[in-house]
Order: structure tokens, then C-alpha cells, then sequence
């Protein structure tokens, strides 16, 4: 199964439809959507029953981590999908990641084997499990992304549009019906580099007027949970 270890710089951004559509004309000339298109893709995040992953990390701590499973469009038992352990130490993002399959998770948060074959990344993400001990469903967030990479370079960049989320059915094997996380219209732009952004982006970003954000998407469906719930 593959395996993969990523390290870099992840910049967030929210951006009104008119700025989407700004920055995508922008983009000609730099930029390609990448082979898939248009995605849509779903990320079941685990949390011990307290939230302790979630809280803790809407604390905006230096160093921070959470773990999901990915997976693009509706999955089956048989198709791909991706575990992947996320930690951001000093505003940089370390991703490991393996392929694997929805039963052979659900075996291994239940403590009954491993998710792919021996490794590095194996050890690494057994090991997060063996620490939190208890890691259940806790939000399946959903989003349509479209991907543009750099030719011959190391930039890229997603627009993640009609951000959504819930709380209940929470498997990838169902549907990709949610709960709104944006207003409508709005997207998340993420540019993800391994070192400088080039110039010519900084100079469209700045045109655009669009603004760095500090956004989660598991983040803010946790705090419209507690919003919800006060209201109760």
C-alpha cells in the first residue's frame, strides 16, 4: 500500500466569490488545474470522546495534531482511502499518510491490527493511537476542491468550495450531505509551499485584497457544535 511523508508551509485564506474568481483569472498562466478536476472529498476526523484533539488544537497551541481518514467521492469497503496523521509545529505541516481500506481501519481504532505493512509510518501512527488509547468518529467535513499545481515546481494551490459537515452518519460510505460551514459563495484557499511564495502570487493576493486567515474546518464545525448546543 502506498505510503507517503509530506513536510511544508500551509497558508490559509477565505475569499468572497468575486475574490475566487479574481485570483482564478490570476492563475492563467502559472498555475494548471491538476488531472482530477473538480473533487469532492470527505475527512472523518477521530477524537478521543472529550475532544481532546479538537480542543486542544483550537487553543492555537505551537505545536498541534489530529488524524483522519480520507477519502475522494463516496467510499466502499473495497476502494481507497487514506489515514492520514496531521501535526503543525511552528507553522509547519507534517502529513504521514497510508492507503489503506475502511474495514482495516475500523480494525485498528478498535485495537485488533495495523493499517498497512510495517514501517516507519506504521509505528507513527499505531503509536498516536497507543497515546490517545480511546479514538472514535467524531465530524465528517466534506468540500468540492479544485487543485492547480506549478509546472516544473513545487507550488500548489486548493479551492475548497461549499464546505460542509456533520455530526451524524459519521462514515465515509454514505453520502456527501452536510451542514453548511461558510456562508454562501465563500471558499478556502490553501497555498501550500515548501519554502518562499513566488512573487507573482504574493503581488495577486495583495491585488485581491485577500487576506491570510487563521480557519479549521473541523475547528469551526466544532465551535457552530457548541454555538448549537447553547441554544439548546
Amino acid at each position: 500500500m502506498a505510503v507517503t511523508v509530506m513536510k511544508r508551509y500551509e497558508l490559509k485564506y477565505l475569499l468572497s466569490g468575486e475574490q475566487t474568481e479574481f485570483l482564478k483569472k490570476r492563475l492563467e498562466g502559472h498555475m494548471e488545474v491538476d488531472k482530477y478536476g473538480k473533487t469532492s472529498i470527505a475527512s472523518l476526523y477521530y477524537d478521543t470522546p472529550t475532544y481532546q484533539l479538537i480542543r486542544t488544537s483550537v487553543e492555537k497551541p505551537l505545536f498541534k495534531e489530529k488524524i483522519r481518514l480520507r477519502s475522494y467521492g463516496i467510499a466502499t469497503n473495497e476502494s481507497p482511502v487514506y489515514l492520514e496523521l496531521k501535526r503543525k509545529a511552528y507553522g509547519i505541516v507534517y502529513k504521514r499518510r497510508v492507503e489503506t481500506t475502511v474495514p482495516l481501519v475500523n480494525k485498528f481504532f478498535s485495537g485488533e491490527g495495523d493499517i498497512c505493512s510495517p514501517g516507519q509510518i506504521n509505528r507513527e501512527i499505531t503509536t498516536f493511537r497507543d497515546f490517545y488509547k480511546t479514538l472514535v468518529p467524531s465530524c465528517l467535513i466534506i468540500y468540492d476542491r479544485v487543485a492547480y499545481f506549478e509546472p516544473d515546481g513545487d507550488l500548489r494551490l486548493t479551492i475548497d468550495e461549499n464546505p460542509r459537515y456533520r455530526t451524524d452518519s459519521l462514515t465515509l460510505t454514505e453520502s456527501m450531505d452536510g451542514i453548511s460551514l461558510l456562508d454562501e459563495g465563500w471558499t478556502i484557499l490553501e497555498i501550500k509551499v515548501q519554502d518562499a511564495m513566488p512573487l507573482w502570487l504574493a503581488s495577486a493576493l495583495s491585488d485581491g485584497n485577500i487576506r491570510k486567515a487563521s480557519f479549521s474546518k473541523y475547528g469551526e464545525a466544532y465551535r457552530q457544535q457548541l454555538i448549537n448546543a447553547k441554544k439548546m
